[in-house]
């Protein structure tokens, strides 16, 4: 299932307003002509939503690509695995990256744990990001609240800087 298949399944997430902070930092990205990189997650599997041209390879309007801003597609949980990010980056000189997406105990912690062990500085954008609540394998629900608390503190310190959407945008505009 797509993500906004998950919400209309019932699923309950958390951030709603996630995709406006990421459009309010894409905005202040592009103004100040940062560079943006757009990572899509391919499915590999028969019946995945994310296969292309399905439902959940498809971005939402207002987080689209605009011309000339790369997407990267990566096709397992981390954003550096079987794609050529790390190098993108080094080439341009990046040495700080802010994550956001979806979801938070997914595809983008494992990004960025791998971002923090590359040696970037890592910034994962608290308030640009969301989850699902899940049953665990001992049948206990834990709220999509919990399980993102839960993965910001365990990424905290040693893998990334915790921060929300408007600490990335006064960044970008200094």
């Amino acid at each position: 299932m797509s993500f906004d298949e998950w919400e209309a399944a019932g699923q309950r997430r958390n951030n709603p307003d996630a995709v406006k902070r990421i459009t309010e930092m894409l905005a202040a990205f592009r103004k100040a002509r940062a560079l943006v990189f757009h990572i899509r997650h391919e499915g590999t599997q028969a019946g995945s939503s994310f296969l292309p041209n399905s439902s959940g390879f498809l971005v939402k309007d207002e987080a689209r690509e605009r011309d000339g801003e790369p997407v990267i597609v990566k096709r397992v949980n981390s954003s550096f695995i079987g794609t050529d990010l790390e190098k993108r980056l080094r080439s341009a000189g990046v040495r700080t990256v802010a994550i956001c997406g979806a979801t938070t105990n997914h595809c983008v912690e494992t990004t960025a744990r791998m971002a923090g062990n590359l040696g970037f500085d890592t910034w994962l954008v608290r308030d640009a990001t969301w989850t699902f609540e899940r049953v665990g394998p001992d049948g206990d629900k834990h709220s999509a609240e919990e399980i993102h608390a839960m993965t910001l503190a365990n990424l905290h310190g040693e893998f990334a800087r915790i921060v929300n959407a408007l600490d990335v945008i006064a960044a970008v505009e200094k």
